[in-house]
């Protein structure tokens, strides 16, 4: 009989690993490999991206997915290229064509006329094969069984699209954009602007919030690396909210703020500050306008 595999000793490490998600993988298989190689208690990814959509992923271990919701609202940043002169029934290269219409001529300025079109904010309709919920189930899981309901627009905002390149029947875009984008739906909409069908051969992500993408930085090279060496790469427990302003606690109360207990201190008011006790972060708080320490997420850090 075969011998069990032994069961992996988890530990309790904490910081932000910047993945290169690779295509054909989810973002969830992605975590799990890299939660696996950390030996990590616990981890969560900020933000899926499709499995046939590659780049920037940030994953959160231990402590830092306290503050993995504050990449989950940012701003992101792809590179993709749409494919002109027909749709599919997922908006990207796995569906399959189900309409045609010829591509008109491009020229540069065409396309960037389009293209302003979509600037600034605007109303989008969620696809069908989104992880969307009705009535408890993902969207996608009725698409597949050939149901479609009706979606509520939603607001989105683009903040630029730069066009990289195009040839007769396709365009490669740089589009920076607010979360709950949808790429596949925008690359559709442009399209049509265009007065044709589109569907995306190409997403890849390079921007998540203040964080770009690090090309080396896969699941080959992390399993290439030493434990040692692997943690050598994390960002520091706080990085997802580095950009706020960063304050001491007051003298003698480190400890009553990891219990979440309030503290007063000598600060303006301020909706988040991170806390430390030297180098050592100890979370997010508020200080109200009545001068108080307000503990908002702290850190059980080792």
């Amino acid at each position: 009989m075969k011998k069990p595999s032994p069961k992996i000793q988890r530990r309790h490490i904490s910081g932000v690993f910047l993945l290169n998600k690779p295509l054909g993988i989810s973002s969830n298989g992605a975590l799990q490999k890299v939660r696996w190689l950390f030996r990590a208690q616990k981890a969560g990814h900020t933000g899926a991206l499709d499995p046939l959509a590659s780049g920037l992923l940030p994953i959160c271990l231990g402590e830092a997915t306290k503050f993995s919701h504050y990449l989950l609202d940012s701003t992101k940043r792809y590179q993709t290229t749409i494919k002109l002169g027909n749709s599919t029934t997922t908006g990207d290269v796995e569906g399959e064509v189900f309409l045609e219409k010829e591509v008109p001529e491009l020229t540069e300025e065409k396309i960037k006329e389009a293209l302003d079109k979509f600037i600034g904010d605007i109303q989008q309709v969620p696809p069908m094969y989104s992880a969307l919920k009705k009535d408890g189930r993902p969207l996608y899981e009725l698409a597949r069984q050939g149901i479609e309901i009706e979606r509520e627009a939603r607001p989105i905002h683009i903040f630029a699209i730069e066009l990289l390149s195009y040839t007769n029947d396709s365009i490669t875009l740089d589009i920076t954009c607010s979360k709950g984008t949808y790429i596949r739906v925008l690359g559709e909409d442009i399209a049509q602007a265009l007065n044709t069908y589109g569907h995306l051969t190409y997403l890849h992500r390079i921007q998540t919030g203040q964080f770009e993408l690090i090309p080396t930085y896969t699941i080959e090279y992390l399993e290439s690396l030493t434990e040692m060496e692997r943690e050598a790469l994390l960002l520091p427990v706080y990085a997802p909210i580095d950009h706020f302003p960063k304050i001491q606690a007051p003298e003698g109360r480190a400890e009553y703020f990891s219990r979440g207990m309030e503290s007063n201190i000598d600060h303006e008011a301020a909706e988040q500050v991170v806390v430390f006790d030297g180098d050592k972060c100890l979370g997010l708080a508020e200080i109200t306008d009545k001068k108080r320490l307000v503990p908002k997420r702290v850190l059980n850090l080792l």
